[in-house]
């Protein structure tokens, strides 16, 4: 059962996932960011094409649907642990914001829960999950991501253009 939110993000109900995504509920999702420990790295993966949403695209977030009775942090730790095989990690929040658009001929509506992870030890992907994965810089995934025809979750693009805001302001606050 899927925690079933409304549109300002508060939980209202649950439903089974396939009756969420056939009628476009609003739920929730928690995903994490992985980051090499000297912050100079994100790990990327490529969903597997039988995703049932955003199939066979890119992520760069270990994350999924929260369950029933589920807080995000919750949901975040076990999704992480199921598709990279990550545990015993500390979870910081970086943001949230909603988001809504389709899969395929499937409208998806979303409240999104980032949290950040620095991990530098073996990953073991989720053969259901996920297809493939690798390191790159900031740089490397910042130039992939502003070219919108590349195959990428939208609801993670719109999370990650929280995280680079929150950056952006620390940065700023570093500055000034």
């Amino acid at each position: 059962m899927v925690a079933v939110f409304d549109p300002e993000g508060h939980a209202i109900g649950a439903a089974p996932r396939g009756e969420v995504y056939a009628r476009g509920l609003w739920h929730g999702s928690a995903g994490v960011l992985v980051r090499s420990t000297d912050r100079t790295r994100v790990y990327v993966h490529r969903r597997t094409d039988t995703k049932s949403v955003f199939p066979g695209v890119h992520d760069c977030l270990a994350g999924g649907v929260i369950d029933a009775g589920e807080e995000p942090a919750q949901t975040a730790r076990r999704e992480l642990a199921e598709e990279l095989g990550i545990s015993r990690v500390d979870l910081t929040p970086f943001g949230q914001t909603r988001w809504e658009g389709r899969s395929g001929d499937a409208l998806v509506r979303c409240h999104l829960f980032g949290f950040e992870a620095f991990y530098d030890g073996p990953i073991r992907h989720q053969p259901s999950e996920v297809a493939d994965g690798w390191w790159w810089t900031e740089d490397v995934l910042r130039d992939h991501l502003a070219d919108p025809s590349w195959p990428f979750v939208p609801d993670s693009r719109a999370l990650l253009d929280e995280w680079r805001a929150r950056r952006a302001g620390r940065a700023r606050t570093t500055r000034g």
